[in-house]
C-alpha cells in the first residue's frame, strides 16, 4: 500500500484529479469537463451543482485507474477570483457563482475609482480595481439576488472563492488561504487579514468572510461523500497561479513561471517583502508556510487557450484544439495578420475591460492557417507585453521562463514565445502544474515531504526551447502588434 496525495484542481472549464506519490510520481489523473453559463455579452457564471459533479466525477476517475494507494492528504487548487454565497445551514448556493471573467461590476469599479478609492485599494490589496477581483461580485450579489443582503446580515450565509467552497463540502470547514484571499480586493496583503476600511467601501459583511490559513495545514478531514472514505486530511490549498508557482519549483527570488491555461498567467516570485508595481502589475501573495510569507508580482493575460477554443467551437476552424499547431505550422508566418485575444477585455498592463478582440492585416491571401499562426502568436505576444512590465518592476531582465499548462504541449507556440522574449522557455516533464503544487502543499501539509528541498530536488525538465528568431523580425512583431493593440 503507497502513500499517496490527492490534488483536486478546478479549473473554469473542467476539474483535473491527480494522484501523487511520495517519490513524486503522477499514479493517475482525471479530467471531467462542465459547461460555463453566458446569460448576456459579458457575463459568464458557473453552476456550482456542475462543478461538484466534475470534482466527484474527476476524482473517482483517478481513483479507478490506481490501485494499491492511500491517500494521506487533499490538496485544492482553483480558479481563484470565481465567487458566490451560499447558505450557513443547508450549504446551498444562492445563486450561480460569477467567474473571474465576469465583467458585470465594470460600472461599479468605474465609480468606485471615481470616487479616489483606487490608491487605497492598491495599496493595501497590490490589486487594480477591475471587475476580475471578487470584492465587487461580492457587493453584485449581496444587492441583486433578492434577500441575499438581509440574509448575510443576519449571518445566514458564507461567501467564498472556490477553494473555501470545496473545503465546506469535503470536510465542513469555512477557510481560505492568502493565496485566493489576496485576490478578493477586500483582504490586506501587509496584515495578511480581511480589511475593515475596504469592507466598508464594498459593504460586504465580515461574519460572511472565511477564516485564512496557511497553504499548508490540516483545515479537516472528509466526512459523508459517496467517493472518498472519511477522515482523509484537507491538507493544502492555493490558487491556481500561486499553486502552479509552487509546482515549478520556483522558490528562489526572481524566479518566473507562464501558466497557458484558459488565460494565460505569469508570476514572479518576489521574497518576503511586497513589490509594488509601477507598470500596473499585481502584487499578491505567494503562499504562507508555517506563517511565514512569499510574496509575488502578477500580470494575467484573460484569454490564451480559450482563444483557440474559439477558433474550434465559435469559427469551426478546427475540430480539436490540439489541431491548431498543425493548421499554423502549414505557413511560414502570418502574412501580416495579428490577433488581440481581448475577448473578454485586456489584463495587464493595459486594465482595459472595454476592449473587444481584433484582426488586423488581413488580405486577399489571408487562410485559415494565417489566422491560426496569428492566434498563437496574439497568445505569446501578450506574455511579451507582461513580462516586459514586470521585468521593469523587478529591476532586472528575466533570465528565463518556466512555462506549463495545456497549450505548452504545441512546439510551436512554445518556440515562438521564447524568439518574442529573447530569452529560453523551459518546459517541465510533468505539464500539470497547477495540480502539482496542490500535491506538494498537502504533502507538505501531512508531512509526506518535510521541506520545498525535496520538491526542488524532484523538479525536473523536459524540454529546453532557445530563441533564434533575427532581432529585426522580434522587432517588426512587436510593432505590429502594439499598433494592433492601440485600436483594440
Amino acid at each position: 500500500m503507497r502513500d499517496a496525495v490527492l490534488a483536486i484542481d478546478q479549473g473554469t472549464t473542467g476539474t483535473t484529479a491527480l494522484l501523487l506519490d511520495a517519490s513524486v510520481r503522477v499514479i493517475a489523473q482525471h479530467n471531467v469537463e462542465f459547461p460555463n453559463h453566458y446569460p448576456a455579452p459579458g457575463l459568464v457564471e458557473h453552476d456550482v451543482a456542475e462543478i461538484w459533479t466534475s470534482v466527484a466525477a474527476a476524482v473517482a476517475g483517478a481513483l479507478s485507474k490506481a490501485e494499491g494507494i492511500r491517500i494521506v492528504g487533499i490538496g485544492i487548487t482553483n480558479q481563484r477570483e470565481t465567487s458566490l454565497f451560499w447558505r450557513r445551514d443547508t450549504g446551498a448556493p444562492i445563486g450561480r457563482a460569477l467567474v473571474w471573467q465576469d465583467r458585470r461590476t465594470a460600472d461599479h469599479c468605474a465609480a468606485l475609482k471615481a470616487a479616489g478609492h483606487e490608491p487605497l485599494f492598491t495599496e493595501k490589496t497590490g490589486l487594480v480595481l477591475d471587475p476580475y477581483f471578487s470584492g465587487t461580485k461580492a457587493a453584485w450579489m449581496l444587492d441583486n439576488i433578492p434577500g441575499a443582503r438581509q440574509a448575510a446580515e443576519n449571518g445566514e450565509l458564507m461567501f467564498g472563492t472556490i477553494d473555501a467552497w470545496l473545503a465546506w463540502r469535503l470536510c465542513g470547514t469555512h477557510a481560505t488561504d492568502p493565496s485566493n484571499a489576496s485576490r478578493t480586493l477586500m483582504f490586506n496583503i501587509h496584515t495578511c487579514d480581511w480589511d475593515d476600511e475596504l469592507l466598508d467601501i464594498l459593504n460586504v459583511p465580515r461574519a460572511t468572510l472565511p477564516r485564512i490559513c496557511d497553504n499548508a495545514e490540516v483545515l479537516g478531514h472528509t466526512s459523508g461523500l459517496r467517493f472518498l472514505p472519511d477522515g482523509i486530511p484537507v491538507a493544502g490549498m492555493a490558487g491556481d497561479q500561486q499553486s502552479a508557482l509552487f509546482g515549478q519549483a520556483c522558490f528562489g527570488v526572481g524566479e518566473a513561471k507562464c501558466t497557458y491555461g484558459t488565460g494565460a498567467f505569469v508570476l514572479m516570485n518576489t521574497g518576503s517583502k511586497p513589490v509594488a508595481s509601477q507598470h500596473k502589475m499585481l502584487t499578491t501573495v505567494a503562499w504562507r508556510l508555517n506563517g511565514e510569507v512569499t510574496y509575488a508580482l502578477e500580470g494575467s493575460a484573460f484569454i490564451a487557450g480559450a482563444a483557440v477554443q474559439w477558433l474550434r467551437d465559435g469559427l469551426a476552424m478546427i475540430g480539436t484544439a490540439a489541431e491548431v499547431e498543425a493548421l499554423a505550422a502549414q505557413v511560414e508566418d502570418s502574412g501580416g495578420v495579428v490577433f488581440v485575444p481581448a475577448l473578454a477585455g485586456l489584463g495587464a498592463p493595459h486594465w482595459r475591460p472595454e476592449a473587444r478582440g481584433l484582426i488586423t492585416g488581413i488580405t486577399g491571401g489571408t487562410t485559415r492557417a494565417h489566422i491560426a499562426r496569428a492566434v498563437l502568436e496574439g497568445i505569446a505576444l501578450q506574455i511579451s507585453d507582461i513580462l516586459t512590465a514586470m521585468a521593469a518592476d523587478a529591476g532586472a531582465p528575466l533570465a528565463r521562463l518556466k512555462v506549463d499548462g495545456g497549450a505548452t504541449r504545441n512546439d510551436l507556440l512554445m518556440s515562438y514565445q521564447a524568439d518574442i522574449l529573447g530569452v529560453q522557455c523551459v518546459r517541465p516533464t510533468v505539464l500539470e502544474t497547477t495540480a502539482l503544487g496542490a500535491a506538494f502543499l498537502a504533502g507538505l501539509g501531512v508531512g509526506l515531504w518535510e521541506s520545498t528541498d525535496a520538491i526542488t530536488a524532484a523538479w525536473a525538465e523536459e524540454r529546453v526551447f532557445t530563441p533564434s528568431m533575427e532581432e529585426g523580425t522580434v522587432q517588426a512583431h512587436l510593432a505590429a502588434w502594439k499598433s494592433a493593440v492601440g485600436r483594440a
